[in-house]
């Protein structure tokens, strides 16, 4: 028999079972018997042995002996467990599929994907806790597009974190809340400082820079007479310096103003380096995420690339 899915429910809410397709006659023919169905019902409610089966719908049990090994030699039951009972082994029946069905080569038609997909277990340990119960839980801030902020700077990576939302939106239903906001305004609003996802390098997203000092690889942002200079991205690991505009920083840290909450950093020097990061956690997040452990004190250098020569970044490299 094949083995395929069966597929049922209503709009946003489907559910699955194996049916097992009967693809020779003599399997179809082993259920086409009023004793062989009744036996199937029972068997589909518990596990029973022949006999009982006998008491239980009041017939020989030499019938039902019979009709138990055509439906085992067609598959259709198998063995679940096996007793001794007063000197002889007793076998316990049980169905093998939960459905059973004839399928004929046509008629198949094509349907939008149904459910929410599975998020892989390295995926969803670093998504602790902004999926709770299948609903983000989180703000995700990107910088202001209006000059602000000791740079003065206007963002221009904003943008990327609704690439990050589409991402994030095939695993979590719809939030009721808004769930992207500006820095300034949770600048303002210290209250929502719960789950965070930052999106956007210390020149253009305040929270980024204010978060800089407890992140395990940091922006080096400097204040001087002539204004505040930003340095590139500095190791303390491995003492490298990375200045190129196309790196940035993926982070995961504890939340410094709000406890037993998370805040995931996705940073670039520039905003390209911002893309690569979101780049690197939604497509490449295998070799992103291949040192992740699950604490909350992690950190990777992202360098984004333009493999195809369109002048955009579509593929990246962990570098540390």
């Amino acid at each position: 028999m094949k083995n395929k899915l069966l597929l049922n429910g209503e709009p946003n809410s489907h559910h699955v079972k194996d049916i097992a397709i009967f693809d020779r006659p003599e399997m179809l023919k082993a259920v086409l018997n009023k004793l062989s169905w009744q036996i199937l019902k029972l068997l589909s409610q518990h596990e029973m042995y022949p006999i009982e089966i006998a008491k239980k719908l009041g017939t020989h049990e030499q019938k039902v002996y019979y009709h138990v090994r055509k439906l085992a030699a067609a598959g259709i039951i198998e063995v679940a467990k096996e007793e001794e009972m007063k000197g002889a082994t007793a076998k316990y029946y049980k169905v093998s599929y939960p459905a059973f069905g004839v399928e004929l080569p046509f008629g198949e038609r094509k349907i939008p994907t149904l459910g929410t997909p599975v998020l892989s277990e390295k995926m969803r340990q670093f998504f602790i806790p902004f999926l709770s119960n299948d609903t983000f839980d989180g703000k995700i801030i990107v910088g202001s597009p209006d000059p602000h902020g000791p740079f003065k700077a206007r963002a221009r990576d904003g943008h990327y974190a609704a690439y990050l939302s589409l991402f994030l939106g095939r695993y979590t239903k719809l939030p009721d809340d808004f769930t992207i906001k500006l820095d300034v305004d949770v600048k303002v609003e210290k209250e929502e400082r719960n789950n965070l996802i930052l999106v956007g390098g210390p020149g253009t997203n305040l929270l980024t820079q204010e978060s800089n000092e407890h992140l395990p690889l940091r922006f080096n942002v400097k204040s001087t007479a002539e204004g505040f200079l930003f340095g590139g991205l500095v190791s303390q690991t491995t003492g490298s310096t990375y200045t190129s505009d196309n790196i940035g920083l993926i982070a995961k840290i504890a939340n410094p103003w709000e406890k037993n909450k998370r805040v995931i950093v996705l940073a670039g020097n520039k905003a390209v380096g911002t893309k690569a990061c979101v780049l690197a956690l939604t497509k490449f997040w295998k070799e992103t995420l291949k040192n992740f452990n699950g604490n909350d004190s992690f950190a990777t250098v992202i360098q984004g690339f333009d493999m195809d020569g369109d002048g955009k970044v579509d593929s990246i490299e962990v570098l540390e």
